[in-house]
């Protein structure tokens, strides 16, 4: 029933739908920190339901098709940003079990042993021994100490902090984020993110490589000269790596008029891009601008709301 409302929403040629997943990382078991976030067992899970409902083609070639309009009924695609590790050591393994295929936009200036500002925050937090964080003076607080004692302090620190530094720029987070590892008596990880090897692994396996910039800036923050150059030596990086063209790019965080702007699309364009993909929750269709494809995952841990949410977000395009 429900994979026929699927092909309803989305049929085939002129009047296809396509929906594109994104996910960040796939964990190798649960994190007590963060509940919600996607584990193996549950990629694993998600993976077997989309085989089953949907046709999941490689992104550029349903963004070809899309322009076409030459789409298959419930086509859909996959995709992680960022460039975690555990996307080659976890999520790999499984897109290969269910003979699936993903595309990864890659942060190239944290492959080799870098580190996402967020990860500082959340690594800093998790591993620290203390039970409260002096953090006066920090981000402008006046407030001596937060406690990180139990599970949920620790949430609620890192949804703090993160909120707080999300829009400083570049420098000003690496500035902050070390503050609190000295703060924390923590030596944060170097191991979150791919090497330059892993991603041509991905590659080699079939996998689809976008760029993502490379610190991982709000576009909508910086001028037209650095967002270009942000956005141009991630590309560059990506096609000295792998030897080819690198035509696919995805918006950093992606919420259309807060990350990123129509000037931000422009560079895109301009820098020979074929598309690029939002955080905008909708599917596209042959109006959508091929520069702001939308994505969107539901977050229902059960296989009937998992569908259902998805055949929800086929109505809005």
């Amino acid at each position: 029933m429900l994979k026929h409302l699927l092909g309803w929403l989305s049929p085939t040629g002129s009047r296809a739908r396509l929906s594109v997943l994104i996910f960040h990382r796939v964990l190798p078991m649960r994190d007590p920190l963060f509940p919600d976030e996607v584990d193996a067992n549950r990629f694993n899970e998600i993976c077997a339901w989309l085989k089953d409902w949907f046709n999941i083609l490689p992104l550029d070639e349903a963004v070809a098709r899309l322009k076409a309009g030459t789409l298959p009924t419930r086509a859909a695609c996959i995709t992680f940003d960022d460039g975690y590790a555990d996307n080659c050591q976890i999520a790999l393994p499984i897109l290969q079990k269910h003979g699936l295929t993903a595309a990864f936009f890659i942060a190239t200036g944290y492959l080799n042993g870098g580190r996402m500002w967020n990860d500082s925050v959340i690594e800093a937090v998790r591993r620290t021994p203390l039970d409260e964080l002096p953090l006066e003076g920090m981000l402008g607080s006046t407030t001596a100490n937060v406690h990180v004692k139990s599970i949920e302090d620790k949430r609620s620190t890192i949804d703090r902090l993160i909120n707080r530094i999300k829009y400083e720029p570049v420098a000003q987070r690496v500035e902050i984020t070390g503050m609190l590892a000295q703060v924390a008596q923590v030596n944060l990880p170097t191991d979150l993110m791919m090497t330059s090897d892993q991603v041509r692994a991905m590659r080699l396996a079939g996998m689809v490589i976008g760029a993502h910039t490379v610190s991982h800036p709000i576009l909508a923050k910086l001028d037209r000269s650095t967002a270009r150059t942000e956005i141009a030596q991630s590309k560059q990086f990506l096609e000295d790596l792998l030897g080819e063209r690198i035509g696919l790019f995805a918006y950093p965080n992606g919420r259309p008029q807060v990350d990123y702007t129509e000037e931000s699309v422009a560079v895109v364009q301009e820098l020979g891009f074929d598309a690029a993909l939002s955080t905008r929750w909708a599917a596209s269709s042959r109006a959508t601008d091929i520069f702001q494809i939308p994505r969107f995952t539901p977050w229902d841990q059960n296989r009937l709301k998992f569908g259902a949410r998805m055949a929800s977000n086929l109505l809005r395009y």
